[in-house]
């Protein structure tokens, strides 16, 4: 670095850890030195102002950071997701679609009810009976319910086989664990808290009813190979062999966010792939919890589209100036959810800090999902896969892949 030449990572980090401050919670991990944190602990309390002055003069140093091009480009997005939560802190008045298009390199637009009509028309075939289909889905998952005094067991024996599989087809730390809990009172069904030296604590909600066709993709998405395999690899790689300080810290609200959930969600397929369903009942059939694996796949696949209703509901709600009552009847019709847990929903999207964060979960698992299968054909899906999990990745550089820049 020549001498006078502003050190972006470590001013990166700096400024991520004063966000923190401002608003707790905006630091979902850090694995760096605890001696800079307490630093920044010491300093004069931010303002949203100062920060966004900040953020704007690090872009400014960027292009002559002399910084390898994937560097520069994660921390560009980084920085710009950070210049955006700084103005909305300080009171700017900011576009939903401007906000979440700032934090996630994405655009979004409500979904087609078309396409929410063609899901509901394939599920009216997977589901035949009597009542409407909102019955006899809710009926269906209530099938599928785990006993809450076996959900620990469920988890830690989903785990221990996704561990196996994960181990041997992507590999982890030699020494890495995973410490599950139950919580109540939260927005959220599960929440990595990765603890660095390869460590996580993984809370799952015990107020929302987890089904037992859920609980694999819920370990695959917090665990193996979702947020605490992301976590290991990158810390083991990026920052400790290569050195890449601005990995020591995870923040809210910023482009990392849409690639670890969109690679968390597609974590099923890429640890067990095709045959999930009949996978997960036979490895909680030897706890004595039944459910039907090939069915649960069917449903799951038929009902992926309605993913995207929870998005429709935060532009309704933050674009468009939608009544709540409007926007939990539109998840109840399209997404055939309950009111309670419409309610639950709603409840998340108006989290001050967690309100944009919803697009992280539909676009992410869109466009990873694309570019997954957008390999070439002799190319496995790990060998892809693994990309997402040791690079600093951006959605918009994923998208420039997959238009052939």
């Amino acid at each position: 670095m020549a001498a006078g030449a502003v050190d972006v990572p470590l001013e990166y980090v700096r400024l991520g850890l004063r966000f923190d401050r401002l608003e707790p919670g905006f630091v979902d991990a850090y694995t760096g030195d605890p001696r800079l944190r307490a630093a920044v602990a010491d300093e004069p309390a931010p303002t949203p102002h100062r920060l966004r002055d900040q953020a704007r003069a690090l872009l400014g140093e960027l292009d002559s950071a002399q910084l390898p091009a994937d560097r520069a480009a994660y921390l560009r997005g980084q920085l710009t997701g950070l210049e955006c939560s700084a103005r909305k802190l300080g009171g700017e008045p900011v576009g939903f679609i401007d906000e979440v298009q700032a934090y996630f390199q994405v655009q979004v637009t409500l979904g087609d009810p078309a396409d929410y009509a063609a899901a509901h028309a394939a599920l009216e075939q997977l589901l035949p009976g009597g009542g409407s289909l909102a019955e006899r889905y809710a009926l269906h998952r209530r099938r599928e319910e785990c006993p809450p005094q076996r959900l620990e067991a469920a988890v830690h024996a989903l785990s221990s086989a996704l561990r196996d599989r994960v181990r041997g087809r992507y590999g982890l730390p030699e020494v890495e664990t995973v410490r599950y809990e139950v919580v109540t009172d939260k927005p959220w069904s599960g929440f990595n808290y990765y603890e660095g030296d390869y460590r996580s604590r993984v809370a799952i909600n015990a107020d929302l009813p987890h089904r037992l066709s859920q609980l694999p993709h819920l370990v695959a998405h917090e665990a193996y190979p979702g947020h605490h395999t992301e976590h290991c690899r990158k810390e083991r790689g990026l920052v400790e062999r290569d050195e890449h300080l601005e990995h020591t810290v995870f923040l809210v609200n910023t482009p990392e966010c849409l690639m670890a959930e969109g690679l968390a969600d597609l974590g099923i397929e890429a640890s067990v792939g095709a045959g999930w369903g009949p996978w997960a009942a036979e490895v909680l059939g030897d706890l004595g919890l039944r459910f039907d694996g090939h069915l649960a796949e069917q449903v799951a696949a038929a009902a992926a589209p309605l993913n995207r209703v929870r998005q429709d509901a935060a532009i309704m709600l933050h674009d468009r100036g939608a009544d709540p009552d409007a926007v939990i009847a539109h998840l109840q019709r399209w997404a055939l959810v309950s009111p309670d847990r419409a309610a639950q929903q709603l409840r998340f999207l108006t989290d001050p800090l967690w309100r944009a964060y919803i697009s992280t979960y539909v676009e992410g698992f869109d466009l990873l999902s694309t570019w997954l299968a957008a390999r070439p054909a002799e190319q496995p899906v790990a060998d892809r896969f693994v990309r997402l999990l040791d690079e600093p990745l951006t959605p918009a550089g994923i998208t420039a892949e997959l238009a052939g820049v």
